[in-house]
């Protein structure tokens, strides 16, 4: 099990290189980088290629309706160059509230969208003419003047691992079938099986052996401390997890929420979304379960992590995503590889 860490997606963004150097210095594995509405991922993972040399590069993620999908393969294969065959594309639908707010298209067909949109990705690697019969991302574009054409300049790779970030049944059996890796979010080891376990052998069944296992990347806030410390650091990953299930989508509309009453919290998701869209913030993290903290973050005394880092490798997880909090990073890292 690998480690990775994700930038935070507000700030300075020539401190977010030194953060990412600063990951490397660490030891980490990989270094991800966010887009939702805010800078792009694209401009700080060109300066991140030229500012590091070991640490892999990728994004978390880029939103598949954001740009087309020749020029997300384009965008790909320009970063993999300047990296030096060290970027991952992590893509996803993103959600209404987002894609239709922010970006103004609409928020369709997301399953077929990033399909087409993996397919179109790995002709335009490649370097094949370029054409595609999906009935969404058609090219050339039928009854006009487009040309077939193909990538003038050579890949780093031919084929540039996709990782699709997926919480619901069809996403999560389509990232198993035609990506390298899944980002799955608020992942539940003892859990995962219970929620996708179905769906991950469903798109397994179909996936093609030549791809090799389906890579999982699980994410955690993590801390090597004392006991009488646990509450106070663990303040972040219930304000974060209030965050996403409470005000990441609109009621009815909510894919975090969604998960976290498949995981047996319905109760408590109606709730914290409730308290959170009504302003009552610190309110609705309050109302974050602790047995949920205590299942997914790796929060506690060396013993503690210890257990729930062999509870994530046994379900699969390929890369833990760390979030690293409390005052002493490098003793947690020490631990975790240890």
């Amino acid at each position: 099990m690998r480690l990775s860490t994700t930038l935070p997606y507000g700030g300075d963004a020539r401190e977010a290189v030194q953060l990412g150097r600063r990951a490397e210095s660490l030891g980490f594995d990989m270094l991800w980088v966010p887009e939702v509405y805010t800078f792009d991922a694209v401009s700080l993972l060109g300066a991140l290629a030229e500012s590091t040399s070991t640490i892999g590069l990728g994004t978390a993620i880029l939103p598949l309706y954001s740009r087309t999908p020749t020029l997300i393969a384009m965008t790909a294969a320009g970063l993999d160059a300047l990296s030096a065959g060290r970027f991952v594309l992590g893509l996803g639908a993103s959600g209404p509230q987002v894609i239709e707010g922010w970006h103004g298209v609409a928020y369709d067909h997301p399953l077929g969208r990033t399909r087409e949109t993996v397919e179109i990705c790995r002709k335009v690697w490649r370097r094949e003419i370029l054409t595609h019969d999906g009935p969404i991302h058609p090219l050339p574009l039928p009854d006009g003047i487009g040309l077939p054409l193909k990538l003038i300049n050579r890949p780093v790779r031919p084929r540039i691992p996709i990782h699709l970030a997926a919480l619901g049944s069809r996403n999560v059996a389509l990232a198993a079938e035609i990506a390298e890796g899944w980002l799955p979010a608020f992942f539940d080891p003892e859990r995962s099986d219970e929620v996708w376990g179905t769906d991950l052998a469903e798109g397994l069944g179909r996936r093609d052996p030549e791809m090799g296992p389906l890579e999982i990347t699980a994410g955690c806030h993590a801390a090597v401390c004392a006991r009488d410390e646990v509450d106070r650091l663990r303040a972040s990953a219930r304000e974060r997890t209030a965050l996403y299930v409470g005000g990441m989508g609109a009621p009815g509309r909510n894919f975090y929420n969604d998960l976290f009453a498949r995981y047996g919290y319905e109760e408590q998701a109606r709730r914290i979304q409730q308290l959170y869209l009504s302003g009552r913030k610190e309110e609705a993290a309050e109302a974050v379960p602790d047995e949920y903290l205590d299942r997914v973050h790796l929060i506690g005394e060396a013993a503690f992590v210890a257990d729930r880092l062999a509870a994530y490798r046994a379900a699969g997880v390929t890369m833990l995503d760390v979030t690293l909090v409390g005052p002493e990073p490098e003793r947690t890292l020490e631990v975790l590889r240890s």
